[in-house]
């Protein structure tokens, strides 16, 4: 989780926001958009049974775009199946990659 905390830490430029966000997202003051992004991958990645159109659907009532969605969900599988092999093949994280 390292390098994601760092690559967020880059994208943000916050870091009082980012440590909202790492403590729970949920309650981190996150705008419309961006808390149905993260809705929408944490359903995806534990239930992805369960995303139904309405789920598209609210993606698109805070504006994002058809191209939008699919970056996203793109961006969230790429994550799971990455992660997934590396957990799967006992990959540890490089010792050399700092913690900021």
């Amino acid at each position: 989780m390292v390098h994601h905390r760092r690559g967020l830490r880059r994208l943000l430029k916050d870091d009082d926001q980012l440590a909202r966000i790492e403590q729970d997202w949920t309650n981190a003051g996150l705008d419309q958009r961006r808390t149905a992004i993260l809705e929408y991958a944490v359903l995806l990645t534990n239930q992805p049974g369960d995303v139904a159109e309405s789920n598209v659907e609210q993606l698109r009532s805070v504006g994002l775009t058809d191209r939008d969605i699919l970056d996203v969900c793109e961006v969230v599988g790429y994550y799971a199946y990455v992660n997934r092999i590396a957990d799967g093949l006992g990959v540890d994280l490089e010792d050399w990659l700092p913690d900021d």
